[in-house]
């Protein structure tokens, strides 16, 4: 069901439903990437939604269907915590299952956002550049926050302005902390930018991005080159008008 050029919404149906759903298209993306270039990069998004996907791949069958050897993690922003922080975006992906796959240790590129947060940026901006080699991401995967941010875009945040950055520091002040994250500019150079959204508790803001008149960071993902899909489970989605 399409909302604009700019975005589409998929609801594929319950919970369960849409999180099989979402395995299989990972693995799809990743699968056609390896093939066309014999790598595959893909930015991860912390939050629960994306952890209940992390713990599907990493067990069967979707655990062998694909060649997880030659897939580099990144991840579109982290908390300015260590890794064995129950906090860290890094650390919830590990521990949700990613870490019993095959994946090289030095194909897992996490942000160091615990210590030298602006000056950590740039090497994370620089790492990217490297192992992209000029391509586009092949997928970019988010949640959806319940004030509408996305990574650790918030509202009213100096990140938002950023064009000339792909990775930034700033400073939160509705989270009293830090952030690492991706810029417009990064979240829009991929092939695939998917946003997963589960739950009742995301139904009303999943409703005000996406078809109400808003100023919310949410808001501004996707492009004509760049499209955001939208992925929601009925719970999420039970609000959408009828004609989407």
């Amino acid at each position: 069901m399409h909302i604009d050029k700019r975005r589409m919404l998929l609801n594929p149906g319950d919970k369960q439903t849409t999180l099989a759903f979402c395995a299989h298209q990972f693995i799809e993306i990743c699968n056609a990437a390896l093939e066309k270039k014999g790598f595959c990069t893909v930015a991860l998004s912390g939050g629960s939604t994306p952890q209940a996907l992390f713990a599907l791949l990493s067990s069967p069958p979707y655990n062998t269907q694909t060649d997880w050897g030659n897939i580099h993690l990144f991840w579109s922003d982290e908390r300015a915590v260590p890794p064995e922080s129950p906090e860290s975006n890094y650390g919830a992906a590990m521990r949700s299952g990613l870490s019993t796959l095959p994946i090289p240790k030095e194909h897992i590129h996490r942000m160091i956002a615990e210590h030298d947060i602006e000056k950590n940026a740039l090497v994370y901006e620089k790492t990217i550049h490297k192992i992209l080699r000029g391509h586009p991401f092949d997928l970019i995967t988010l949640g959806l926050g319940e004030d509408g941010h996305i990574a650790s875009l918030f509202p009213n945040t100096p990140a938002l302005a950023i064009e000339d950055r792909d990775i930034v520091a700033q400073f939160v002040p509705q989270k009293n902390t830090w952030r690492m994250t991706m810029t417009y500019s990064c979240l829009h150079n991929t092939h695939h930018l998917i946003i997963y959204v589960l739950g009742d508790s995301k139904a009303s803001i999943l409703h005000q991005v996406l078809f109400e008149p808003s100023n919310y960071p949410a808001t501004r993902l996707g492009s004509h080159t760049c499209p955001a899909t939208w992925i929601a489970d009925d719970a999420a989605a039970k609000n959408r008008p009828l004609d989407h």
